[in-house]
């Protein structure tokens, strides 16, 4: 499933794409973040909470940024994670790009997302729900994080 989502954060693109590029930073404003901790350059593990529909997941997993180019305002990044209990997991492939915005900057991110085993019997248009409903979450959290 792929889906697309589109926030403006009320900052310039420079400070944005700073505060993005530092995973462990940005990591405490996505909600139901438990831990991150690098790995090496690049690559992190980490663990997330969320509740879909009736089930909560506790995902366990890596995510991995495959590209940062500045000059493009463009970063990839790869995520896999599963939910032992639940029997199931997720493999995203991420990438966001940053534009001027009239009041900000505007931060899209496109996202393909596989989800496997038990979670995916919710079906596209629960987890489309969920998953904009986390963006937006991200976004107030980015916003009010960066304005600290």
């Amino acid at each position: 499933m792929t889906f697309t989502q589109e926030c403006v954060i009320p900052v310039e693109r420079e400070r944005l794409w700073d505060f993005l590029m530092e995973v462990p930073k940005v990591a405490s404003c996505v909600p139901g973040i438990e831990t991150v901790e690098a790995v090496d350059a690049g690559a992190y593990k980490g663990s997330l909470r969320v509740q879909v529909g009736p089930i909560r997941l506790s995902l366990q997993g890596t995510m991995t940024v495959e590209e940062q180019d500045r000059g493009a305002w463009r970063a990839r990044m790869r995520a896999e994670a599963n939910d032992r209990r639940v029997g199931g997991g997720i493999r995203a492939r991420m990438s966001l790009t940053l534009a001027p915005g009239e009041d900000g900057t505007r931060l899209r991110i496109e996202t393909d997302l596989a989800i496997l085993g038990r979670i995916g019997e919710f079906g596209q248009p629960v987890i489309k729900k969920k998953a904009d409903g986390l963006l937006e979450e991200f976004a107030r959290n980015l916003a009010a994080a960066l304005a600290a």
